[in-house]
């Protein structure tokens, strides 16, 4: 059986550049509106007077960090269960995909995943996804997002490689517990990250974010 692959996010190093936003859309030809990868941003502090001048104001616990987030191929993918057609199936090598001659476009899976991944695809009325750049990864290659990464950020491998390599940490502000879905992401954390549902700050492009 092949070894299931998962994705390692260097947040400490991402700038939010999102080179593998575009990598993505051009490889998989997305319609205006539609990401498979998008960036995530967040941040917090404030700004209070001055101690030696009031009429200025300096900051106070300010930090912003960028999470570069697809679909995590979940070793529990929510979407699975959730599609009554069973459209959506996991590959031994843990890559979800979605067989689109079974697919109704009810959206049930969009609605149960957790990470926003999923997305409706209106010109064929059936719900599309990342899938890992398949087609690459069949022939040995790696896929897109990755190795468009400017500040290489991204890593794709066998997730039990990723995780002892770089640790076990797969979730922080504001993504949600690990614990839901167990998704087979591996993140080398920002100096300022915070704790997945004990953050203090708030995502600047919630237009993107998580549901």
């Amino acid at each position: 059986m092949a070894a299931p692959l998962g994705f390692r996010m260097d947040a400490s190093a991402c700038i939010g550049c999102r080179s593998c936003v575009i990598a993505c859309k051009s490889k998989n030809g997305l319609p205006p509106g539609t990401h498979f990868r998008r960036i995530i941003e967040y941040g917090g502090g404030t700004w209070i007077p001055d101690p030696e001048d009031p009429t200025l104001l300096a900051p106070s616990g300010i930090f912003a960090y960028c999470l570069s987030l697809s679909c995590l191929h979940c070793e529990e993918p929510a979407c699975v269960p959730a599609c009554p057609t069973q459209a959506i199936q996991q590959r031994p090598d843990g890559i979800v995909l979605i067989d689109s001659g079974r697919c109704t476009g009810c959206r049930y899976c969009e609605w149960a995943c957790p990470y926003g991944a999923l997305a409706f695809d209106s010109s064929t009325g059936r719900m599309i996804k990342c899938d890992l750049c398949v087609d690459l990864v069949d022939g040995g290659e790696e896929p897109w997002c990755v190795t468009s990464c400017v500040t290489r950020a991204l890593e794709v491998g066998p997730i039990q490689e990723l995780r002892a390599r770089h640790g076990q940490l797969d979730a922080l502000a504001p993504l949600p517990s690990g614990e839901q879905t167990l998704p087979r992401l591996v993140i080398t954390p920002h100096p300022h990250g915070q704790p997945a549902g004990q953050g203090t700050g708030r995502s600047s492009n919630p237009e993107r974010d998580l549901r």
